[in-house]
Formats: C-alpha cells, sequence, structure tokens
C-alpha cells in the first residue's frame, strides 16, 4: 500500500510560495531563483557529464531529479521547477532538437507549409513520458513546504526557434512569417497552443502545483504583434489551465514587455507575472502588484557581482514589492559565472527581510 503523498500530509495552504500566488502577502516572501540548477553548481556540472549531451539529460528522469534536488539541498528554495527545456515541445512534435556546446540549439528551420505538415503530435505524450516520470519522482521527493513548478515556453517564443531553426539577433524570418503569411504563423501558433497545453496538463496530473510559461522574447515584437502572438496564446492556455485544472497558478514571464506587461496582465487572466530585471519597481507595485502576484527582479549580473551592492538591490526590490503579493527571483535565469556563495547571501537576505 502506497504512503500519503506530500498534499495529503501537507496543505498546500501552507506552502509559501503557492500562498503568494494566490494573492497572500508571505512574509518573508517565498524566494526561487530561475535556472537554479544549473552550470554554476558543481554537482550539476558532474551529473551532465555523466548524462552525455543536454537532451539525455532533459530525458533521464533519474537524473533530472537529482538536478532539480540539488539546489533545494544547498538553499532550501521555498520552489522546485522542473529540469527540463523549453524545446521539447517541438522536439516531440517531430522536429528534431539538438543542442552543440558553445552553439545552442539546433533544428531543421520551418520555412512553408510542407515544414509545418511535417509535424504531428500523434507521439507528444509517448515522447515526453520521461518528462512527466521527472514530474512524479519530484512529487515524491521534494520537502513538504515546498512547491512544485512545471513550465513551458510560450508558443511566441517556441515558434521563433521553429522558424529560426536556432537562436537569433532579429528574429528576421519569424517577424517577416507572421507580418507577410499569418495564416501560416497562426498555424505554427495554434498547433503550439494545443499541445503545450496538452503538455502542460500532463505536469499538473503528474504532481505539479502551479505552472509557468516562459516568453523569452516577448519583447521584441510590436504592439500590436505582441497582442496577438503573445497576449492571445497566454491567454488561451491560462483559461484551459484554469477552466480544466482548477486552482492550479499561472505565473506568465513576457520578458521585455514594457509597459505591455499591464495589458499582459489584464488580458491573459495570469495569477502572477515575472517581472525582467528592466522592469520599474515602483510602477510595477503601483499597476502590475494590485491585480496578480509579482515574481522578481534582481540583476542576475547583480547577483555574480555579490557584496554590498547585491545587498542593497535585493533590499530595494524587498522594500518596493514586499507589503504585496510577492515572490523574490531573478529577472532572468542565474548565470553559470555565478558564485554558489552568493545565492546562499541571496537567500539568507530575503529570510531575514520584515516589512
Amino acid at each position: 500500500m502506497e504512503g500519503p503523498t506530500n498534499t495529503q500530509r501537507f496543505s498546500v495552504s501552507d506552502k509559501p510560495f503557492l500562498r503568494a500566488l494566490k494573492g497572500e502577502k508571505v512574509m518573508p516572501p517565498p524566494v526561487w531563483l530561475m535556472r537554479q540548477a544549473g552550470r554554476y553548481l558543481p554537482e550539476y556540472r558532474a551529473t551532465r557529464g555523466e548524462a552525455g549531451g543536454f537532451l539525455d539529460l532533459c530525458y533521464n528522469p533519474e537524473m533530472a531529479v537529482e538536478v532539480t534536488l540539488q539546489p533545494l539541498r544547498r538553499y532550501n528554495f521555498d520552489a522546485a521547477i522542473l529540469f527540463s527545456d523549453i524545446l521539447v515541445v517541438p522536439d516531440a512534435l517531430g522536429q528534431k532538437v539538438s543542442f552543440t556546446a558553445g552553439e545552442g540549439p539546433r533544428l531543421p528551420p520551418i520555412r512553408d507549409e510542407s515544414g509545418l505538415k511535417a509535424l504531428s503530435s500523434a507521439k507528444l505524450h509517448d515522447h515526453l513520458a520521461p518528462v512527466y516520470e521527472t514530474v512524479r519522482g519530484l512529487k515524491a521527493s521534494i520537502p513538504e513546504k515546498t512547491a512544485l513548478i512545471g513550465f513551458a515556453g510560450a508558443p511566441w517564443t517556441v515558434a521563433t526557434y521553429m522558424v529560426e531553426g536556432s537562436g537569433s539577433k532579429d528574429y528576421a524570418e519569424t517577424k517577416k512569417m507572421a507580418y507577410g503569411q499569418p495564416k501560416l504563423f497562426e498555424a505554427i501558433i495554434d498547433l503550439l497552443v494545443q499541445n503545450t497545453g496538452d503538455y502542460l496538463i500532463s505536469q499538473i496530473d503528474a504532481g505539479a502545483e502551479a505552472v509557468q510559461i516562459f516568453d523569452s522574447w516577448a519583447g521584441i515584437l510590436p504592439e500590436d504583434q505582441f497582442a496577438r502572438w503573445c497576449i492571445k496564446p497566454a491567454a488561451q492556455l491560462t483559461e484551459r489551465i484554469h477552466r480544466e485544472r482548477p486552482g492550479i497558478p499561472v505565473i506568465g514571464f513576457p520578458r521585455g514587455a514594457g509597459l505591455l506587461y499591464e495589458r499582459f496582465v489584464d488580458e491573459t487572466g495570469v495569477d502572477g507575472v515575472s517581472l525582467d530585471t528592466t522592469m520599474p519597481l515602483a510602477w510595477a507595485a503601483k499597476v502590475l502588484q494590485p491585480k496578480c502576484t509579482v515574481q522578481g527582479n534582481l540583476d542576475p549580473i547583480m547577483l555574480i557581482t555579490g557584496g554590498e551592492a547585491m545587498d542593497q538591490a535585493i533590499d530595494r526590490i524587498l522594500e518596493i514589492l514586499g507589503n504585496g503579493p510577492f515572490i523574490f527571483n531573478l529577472g532572468h535565469g542565474i548565470l553559470p559565472s555565478t558564485p554558489p556563495e552568493n545565492v546562499a547571501r541571496l537567500v539568507e537576505r530575503v529570510r531575514n527581510f520584515k516589512a
């Protein structure tokens, strides 16, 4: 007979991260960091070396659980986030993804209808079964007060990689398709909305207690295109999760969106919004925080810098955003050159904060 699950043993309402996402002011604020499992940790580098390629690590449940747990052992974060990658969805659709050291991801680019027709969602869940197994393993392994976050890339950001075939400086091919062939591009986005939704729902069913949608390249679009390719898909995903899995909060991260953050929050229905490093704190506290929980937004370079400069930056964020529903985080992911001791100093400072 199986023992009780974490949820049965420990009330979700007692998890600080989830309480904050429900709109509660939690003191001290919960803290976790984007890319908290990563190359800045020597134990991660050792595990990745054993795994082989990056996607090999993502698709190995035992190792993916291990690297997710590594930062929790060091820092006792309030949330664990599934270790995976945003490009597992196109990989599962049949657009083979590869990673080369120092070069980032590579995909055969989709530039016409024939490329789109070559994709299929028939084996999505079979391909992603190891990821769901990782979620189940994490659910059974993380500390009782620690929340488990699932995630996916936003359709717009994932589509940029699918069309460009890699990262890009100007995303010219993606923009040309979105502007000049909107029906073709919309078909790609619609495919991603459906399959990303299926993927997130399956993560929730495996044990994820919240999900974050990463739109890393949201900030490269003009307002009307942002509404069509960023806001609309995020709203569709959020509505589906709220409808099909009531009570599961959704965090949006429209990185670089500037003043369009407000419209994103208003029109998507997200429960929380992650602030990038450039967001003015006083504006976010006045405009965004009354509408949803805010998360962020220390500059990852400040985390590398450390010392008094980092302490002052942490205090400023806490003083401005700590009086409402708030989760401390970075404005983007931890960088590989980050000293682990600076992360420990950050966590200690947040833990000692008193409004």
